[in-house]
């Protein structure tokens, strides 16, 4: 049953995504210090084939949003099924997250790379970052991407899933 709230809220846009099952990306960069930065990210898509494009949403006060500004490169981290011990790792507050994960600095762009946990990854170089809201809109044109066959990690209705293959 759908309910009707009215006015829409910040609860109200949360509960709506929610609903909407995504693949679950770790978006990395290494800021101007050579520090590593990387957080859990579902808000992502493509923006153009010609020139390769992507986009990330990320929150106005996040570290890894600042380390894509001053470094000017990111890589998203497209994670595998059995990537969800990753994905809640960076999205937790745990300081030392790139300690506890395999990864290495890209050959493109030097962003750091989660090798055992991604099934895709894309190097990008940032285009623009547009303010929208409590959050900034990083356009990404992505320089690299590799790619296995490995079956995405997925999350919807606060709960994470894997793929599932349609039979034939």
């Amino acid at each position: 049953m759908i309910t009707l709230t009215g006015t829409a809220a910040g609860s109200d846009l949360r509960a709506l995504m929610a609903s909407f099952p995504t693949g679950v990306t770790v978006v990395t960069a290494v800021g101007p210090d050579g520090v590593p930065h990387g957080l859990t990210c579902t808000a992502m898509c493509s923006v153009s084939v010609a020139p390769p494009m992507l986009l990330i949403c990320l929150d106005t006060r996040s570290g890894t949003l600042a380390a894509i500004d001053g470094a000017g490169t990111f890589a998203v981290n497209l994670l595998h099924a059995g990537g969800q011990r990753v994905a809640e790792l960076f999205a937790s507050p745990v300081r030392d997250r790139f300690a506890r994960v395999a990864w290495h600095p890209s050959p493109g762009v030097g962003a750091p790379l989660l090798w055992e946990d991604a099934l895709a990854v894309a190097e990008c170089r940032v285009d623009r970052i547009v303010p929208a809201g409590d959050h900034h809109v990083v356009f990404g044109v992505v320089e690299r991407v590799s790619v296995t066959d490995e079956p995405p990690l997925m999350y919807g209705r606060r709960r994470f899933g894997v793929w599932a293959e349609a039979p034939g």
